[in-house]
């Protein structure tokens, strides 16, 4: 699977290797370009999974604002409801496209 900006891929996996949690493909952090992420300020803790890192996505001409975002640390009650550990697996929405 890709996740696609601009008609940049910025992460590929296989879909085996991806998470699906609420709708959302997670990709494992080794397949993430992160010269196209940049942490941004925007808080956000979820209830159930933990403190939220969202990442600006783009490049030196434009950035798209909270288009991605990853668990640095999970609480441990949501790794076992996933059954699996997605620290700093990154999900995408808004301007990225995800495809297989």
């Amino acid at each position: 699977m890709k996740a696609i900006w601009n008609g940049i891929t910025i992460a590929q996996a296989d879909k085996e290797d991806l998470i699906y949690i609420e709708q959302n493909w997670y990709f494992p952090p080794s397949s993430i370009n992160m010269e196209y992420l940049h942490k941004s300020d925007t808080p956000y803790t979820c209830p159930w999974k933990g403190v939220c890192q969202y990442f600006n996505v783009g490049d030196k001409n434009h950035t798209d604002q909270d288009s991605a975002w990853s668990y640095p640390h999970p609480k441990e009650s949501a790794i076992g409801m996933v059954k699996k550990d997605f620290s700093n697996y990154v999900a995408f929405w808004r301007s990225v496209e995800v495809v297989e």
